[in-house]
């Protein structure tokens, strides 16, 4: 059973290695495939551009760990996970840590890659859900469709120009699905 002192012990002797906490067991973490990797940089390029003006919050990639509550009095059996992409609004999250959060994220996202098993990915969305995050979503590039999860809602599945919207967490701001999408260059 492994702590986050352990993980913390362990990043610090494998300073390259992604790294998550789940259950009390050290899960690492593989590099993703190159097409995962960019659509994850183009969304946290289109978030950051519009929340950091309007100082609404702070986005970050698949390296920011959160350490998260647990339901049991123990926290040495506190999980620390990372999304491929969240978005924490500003009244919770002030001043940027140079740490480990403790907090959930209100917007987490999962990118499939090439290795994933989506139910996995799902479990992971609905664990966020449970524990506070207002929005999940799953984006699965061999589909070319992006899922919307909320906690006790049906998913809702967008793809090619359909138009993502999340007012309760980022006012005015909409994403066309197909924006995403590594280009192809001729």
């Amino acid at each position: 059973m492994f702590t986050i002192p352990d993980l913390e012990q362990l990043q610090a002797e494998h300073p390259d290695w992604q790294m998550e906490l789940v259950d009390g067991n050290i899960v690492v973490m593989g590099p993703s495939d190159y097409e995962s990797e960019e659509i994850g940089a183009e969304l946290v390029r289109l978030l950051g551009n519009w929340v950091r003006p309007q100082k609404l919050g702070r986005v970050t990639g698949s390296s920011a760990g959160f350490i998260l509550p647990t339901l049991e009095t123990d926290n040495e059996k506190r999980n620390l996970r990372a999304p491929d992409v969240s978005f924490v609004r500003a009244d919770r999250l002030k001043i940027s840590k140079r740490d480990f959060v403790e907090l959930v994220p209100d917007l987490m996202v999962e990118i499939k890659s090439k290795s994933d098993r989506i139910k996995l990915l799902v479990e992971k969305i609905q664990l966020f859900l449970q524990l506070g995050s207002i929005v999940g979503i799953l984006i699965d590039p061999d589909k070319l469709t992006l899922t919307v999860y909320r906690l006790n809602q049906e998913p809702i599945v967008l793809q090619d120009n359909d138009k993502l919207t999340l007012p309760d967490l980022l006012p005015g701001w909409e994403l066309v699905v197909s924006e995403i999408w590594p280009p192809v260059f001729e």
